[in-house]
């Protein structure tokens, strides 16, 4: 409409006006035009024909989806990001290395096999991720759940043999026990690799979104506590037996309290003074992040200071310290897993798979959201599968994405999924040319690491004040989770 010129003030030319003219939609309009469909005159047969009609365009979407780093590796600003990614890269190596040793104790494995599932899985992703910053590979959580099914499976009373045929000597045959939990370990990884796959190529990446935030933290609260519980003994440097289902968080503490009186002392202090040490690093790391160019390294100062002291001084012969043992050298050759374990383990790998899985969706959609990118959930569904069904198949354990890792990784400039491939490559110069280095690496020192990259999780008991002024249902989810989860 015009405006009227004599109903305009006389002070109306020291304003601003405005004039929108916007049109007037009936439902006659939105009928006619909006919704109008064209008529579809192709039959079934043929739209069917068309859907699966090969085309170089389709073969390149299809390429690209399946392998993310085909998008963005023939453009990779060399200049302006290898430096940063050699730097994030080598960074998150030097953690990734005792870490991999570390969570083997907690999946009931030798430490070399932590090693290999830093490697084969972290080359992987690179190739078919869809996050430039998540750091994949052992994890304590599931680590965790692992260990309680190789334990469940295979229990030490199965493997103790009488010396020279007398029932009142006995001795564990720890060969074979670790061989058969290996066995168990592997075949678990291969059905949550299948378990995964299989839903990304379903398209269930958006089951993420029912794993709500209260569960998830509730869950791996839980699970640190656990964690934590089962380092008593390597911290104490006693023997007992690890349990596993309803109740093994009480068992094993009232197992390891039983033998608090054969506390292995030198054991003990490592662990102490390790433990003490890794804290200050960690909260010096936090208050000083933005004036540290890299974070200080203090897990591989620990692995280097704590295996010097143990082979300096004898430890593991004068004073009986548990350690690491042999790492083998060199890649072993794949082998097929024994398929004979499968019928047992369905649930445990579905639970592993969905665990898995929103640890990484979760860690990389916050990354995404920061640095300004997109994450696809059924591809992060495929890419885990494809890491945990190949490698099983070169004796790896499941993976997922670390936080710790990944946190390290990102703020060390780590620009690309380059940073990880990187990582890899230096659990693969210590796996085939200097793991024999690590073999008198306390055992006490690994239980230290373990337990303070779980002081996060821990900060999360501050969710409950919160949870219970906002919410009783997911406070009581949160709690839930705490108590169920062995």
């Amino acid at each position: 409409m015009e405006p009227e010129n004599e109903s305009v003030p006389e002070d109306a030319g020291n304003q601003l006006m405005l004039r929108v003219e916007r049109p007037v939609y009936d439902e006659r309009f939105l009928r006619t035009k909006l919704l109008h469909r064209k008529e579809d005159n192709t039959t079934f047969c043929q739209r069917l024909a068309d859907r699966f009609r090969c085309s170089s365009v389709r073969v390149k979407a299809a390429a690209l989806s399946f392998l993310p780093i085909l998008t963005w590796l023939p453009s990779y600003p060399v200049k302006q990001y290898l430096f940063s990614d050699v730097i994030s890269g080598l960074s998150t190596g030097v953690v990734q290395l005792p870490q991999g040793l570390a969570y083997a104790l907690l999946a009931a494995v030798p430490p070399v096999y932590g090693l290999y599932s830093s490697f084969y899985p972290v080359l992987l992703y690179t190739l078919f991720g869809t996050s430039r910053h998540v750091s994949i590979g052992t994890f304590a959580v599931v680590s965790l759940m692992i260990g309680g099914v190789a334990v469940r499976e295979v229990p030490e009373k199965s493997f103790v043999l009488p010396i020279n045929g007398s029932n009142s000597s006995l001795v564990l045959n720890e060969e074979a026990l670790n061989a058969r939990r290996v066995q168990v370990a592997v075949v678990l990884t291969t059905m949550v690799g299948i378990i995964q796959f299989v839903f990304g190529l379903l398209r269930f990446g958006f089951v993420q979104i029912y794993l709500t935030e209260p569960l998830v933290r509730g869950f791996t609260t839980a699970a640190a506590l656990h964690v934590v519980i089962s380092q008593l003994k390597y911290l104490l440097g006693v023997k007992t037996q690890r349990f596993s289902g309803p109740l093994s968080a009480i068992y094993s503490v009232k197992a390891v309290f039983s033998k608090v009186a054969l506390t292995n002392v030198p054991s003990l202090l490592l662990g102490l003074v390790s433990t003490v040490f890794l804290y200050g690093i960690k909260v010096l790391n936090e208050r000083f992040k933005k004036k540290l160019p890299v974070p200080i390294p203090g897990e591989i100062i620990v692995v280097i200071v704590s295996t010097g002291a143990s082979y300096g001084l004898l430890l593991s012969e004068k004073y009986n310290v548990d350690i690491v043992g042999e790492i083998p050298t060199g890649l072993r050759a794949p082998t097929v897993p024994d398929f004979s374990l499968v019928p047992n383990l369905i649930p445990d790998a579905f639970a592993v798979a969905i665990v898995g899985f929103s640890m990484t969706i979760s860690l990389a959609k916050t990354f995404a959201l920061k640095h300004g990118y997109s994450v696809d959930g059924n591809q992060e569904l495929i890419a885990l599968g494809l890491c945990n069904f190949m490698s099983s198949f070169f004796h790896s354990f499941a993976i997922t994405s670390s936080m710790s890792r990944s946190l390290v990784q990102e703020s060390t400039g780590g620009k690309t999924q380059i940073a990880g491939l990187l990582s890899s490559l230096i659990v693969l110069l210590v796996v085939l040319a200097i793991g024999f280095v690590f073999q008198p690496l306390p055992q006490t020192a690994l239980a230290a690491i373990i337990t303070v990259n779980l002081v996060g999780m821990f900060k999360q008991f501050r969710d409950i004040p919160s949870l219970w002024r906002t919410s009783k249902i997911e406070l009581i989810e949160n709690t839930h989770h705490d108590d169920v989860c062995y």
